[in-house]
């Protein structure tokens, strides 16, 4: 904080590439938090079977979610787009792994990421190619 009053920020609070950086009055959020990572400690990003503490996932290691609901049916895809919750079947659709390069939860079916529909302007879920936007979900 500067005798001012002001921070380092990330301006509007958005999390993309080559968004600015700017000064701004303090006032605690996210976007004006930050970690100093010292060079001679740094780890490097965690690699294929290793885990990803920040995320708590293990890069590409394949998972299911599963639902606390009575039935705990799996995630799963329809039209190998939308999301949905069906029982265990065994199919790559119900199949998803950490991607570290892109932070996203990809699907074995076709390596898409989970994804917000239409950009994040709706609340429905599907799997789209990796961008990495705002819209994608972790």
């Amino acid at each position: 904080v500067n005798e001012q009053g002001k921070v380092v920020d990330v301006s509007g609070g958005v999390d993309s590439e080559n968004r600015n950086v700017i000064v701004h009055p303090k006032h605690g959020k996210i976007n004006q938090q930050w970690d100093v990572v010292y060079v001679d400690e740094w780890k490097g990003e965690p690699k294929k079977g290793e885990f990803n503490e920040r995320f708590g996932l293990y890069v590409e290691r394949d998972f299911y979610v599963v639902s606390e609901l009575p039935q705990h049916r799996y995630l799963d895809l329809i039209n190998n787009r939308n999301m949905v919750i069906k029982i265990p079947n065994g199919r790559k659709t119900q199949v998803w792994y950490f991607h570290q390069q892109s932070l996203t939860i990809r699907t074995r079916l076709n390596n898409q990421s989970w994804d917000i529909k239409s950009a994040g302007k709706t609340n429905n879920m599907q799997i789209w190619s990796t961008n990495s936007g705002w819209f994608q979900v972790f």
